[in-house]
């Protein structure tokens, strides 16, 4: 890729974990991000796109520049998805412990994170585009590394070579193979030439 200015992108968020892997990846781009802590309700659905959809047209109107959301959830197939689009509550109240033991005697370890980005401008006829991400692996039985935020203790993903959960690995090695990365590689590809 040809070295092109550097673009600015306004990136609303409260979590400085989400901040530094967004800006890692997109560095790669040549797109530089600033923080928006913006208050914008998110709602509560059963899809992620919807979810990421809302919040980024409410802060694109609240602070009148173009911006980007992104929104996450863990889906655990032996439980039916949960906690999936419910991801965050699930981890303030019961944490990553508390589905370790809802997860107790289960051997279908089965999960996938899911990621959506969506960007939208503040024009009135604006509606977000949505760029998804996912990233698929299972869940290990007890919590492994320090690293990353979230649910990360306990997520190995299938991709990785050397058996580690996203807390184990650096920021750069985890953007090889989240959800979150690969969403954000769709959102730069696609806003590289348009902004």
């Amino acid at each position: 890729m040809k070295k092109d200015k550097t673009v600015i992108a306004f990136f609303v968020t409260g979590n400085i974990h989400k901040f530094h892997e967004a800006r890692t990846a997109l560095s790669k781009f040549n797109i530089a991000i600033g923080m928006l802590n913006i208050e914008a309700v998110e709602i509560q659905d059963d899809d992620i796109e919807t979810i990421a959809k809302t919040s980024a047209l409410e802060a694109a109107h609240k602070s009148d520049l173009p911006v980007f959301v992104e929104d996450a959830g863990l889906f655990i197939k032996a439980l039916n998805g949960f906690p999936g689009p419910y991801s965050k509550y699930a981890y303030r109240t019961i944490g990553t412990r508390g589905i370790l033991k809802l997860m107790e005697k289960v051997d279908q370890r089965d999960a996938y994170f899911q990621s959506v980005a969506a960007f939208c401008k503040p024009d009135d006829q604006a509606q977000p585009l949505c760029f998804e991400g996912k990233a698929y692996g299972k869940l290990t039985y007890e919590e492994r590394g320090s690293q990353g935020f979230g649910f990360d203790p306990i997520f190995e993903p299938v991709e990785g070579k050397n058996r580690k959960t996203f807390a184990q690995m650096t920021t750069e090695e985890k953007n090889r193979y989240s959800h979150r990365a690969q969403a954000l590689q769709k959102f730069a590809r696609w806003c590289r030439p348009r902004l």
